[in-house]
């Protein structure tokens, strides 16, 4: 590791600690850039905190928002939070989008190992995902297409190549059950996606060590929480 990547990385960490998560992000680019998909694993969940943090604020805020403009108390005040829910929106996809690009031109036109590429898969899918929480229109269509190619390239990846109960394969169907749910408003896919990775996983728990083993505990919890919820929607409220 060169010392200009070791002192961005610790920079990274520093300002985590700050919650300072754009300049965190900043002081990733060129580690990302330099490295691509050689990223360690400890490095990668260091871009996830990264990316994660810099987005939750908007997408918390835009729930909250869309919340309050749900009370008929404050529907004369509609046009402005209608606006300023506008812009933290905007201000959302462009972080988004620069994530996406980011991985797509620094990291997968480099990366041919199967884990790392299946984990920026993901990540793709995942970000596009953010955007389709409260996209509307030609935007909201392009984005679940490009969510859709991202998650399915990396199950194609993750179920060839990666045990059951890797942390990525689950997280990857964990994350890929909630769209289905969440944009596609597809109950029926998201159980059965969600029960086939729950059902690998235990078939193949036995066979896992310590720490895969606790890192697929944990997923298969929240794989089994959402199934729960969702199957009691299940008939009717299905939408295809």
């Amino acid at each position: 590791m060169t010392t200009n990547v070791e002192e961005q990385i610790f920079m990274a960490r520093v300002a985590e600690q700050s919650e300072r998560f754009r300049d965190m992000v900043d002081f990733l680019k060129p580690v990302i850039a330099e490295k691509g998909s050689a990223l360690t694993q400890d490095e990668r969940n260091l871009l996830s905190v990264a990316f994660k943090n810099l987005v939750s604020q908007q997408r918390t805020a835009i729930r909250t928002i869309s919340a309050i403009e749900q009370n008929p108390k404050y529907t004369k005040f509609a046009g402005s939070m209608g606006d300023y829910k506008k812009r933290i929106e905007e201000e959302l996809y462009r972080n988004c989008d620069d994530i996406i690009q980011t991985i797509r031109n620094s990291v997968l036109s480099k990366a041919s190992e199967d884990e790392p590429r299946s984990f920026f898969l993901k990540m793709i899918g995942d970000y596009c995902r953010y955007i389709a929480e409260s996209a509307k229109g030609d935007r909201l269509e392009k984005t679940k297409n490009d969510a859709l190619s991202a998650y399915q390239e990396a199950q194609i990846i993750s179920e060839k190549s990666l045990n059951a109960c890797n942390s990525i394969r689950l997280g990857l169907a964990l994350n890929f059950s909630v769209f289905h749910y969440e944009v596609m408003q597809n109950v029926t896919k998201a159980c059965e996606l969600g029960d086939k990775a729950l059902q690998d996983a235990l078939d193949r728990l036995d066979d896992c060590d310590e720490e895969t083993f606790r890192d697929a505990q944990s997923i298969i919890e929240l794989l089994r929480e959402n199934l729960s919820l969702w199957k009691e929607e299940g008939g009717d409220n299905d939408q295809q």
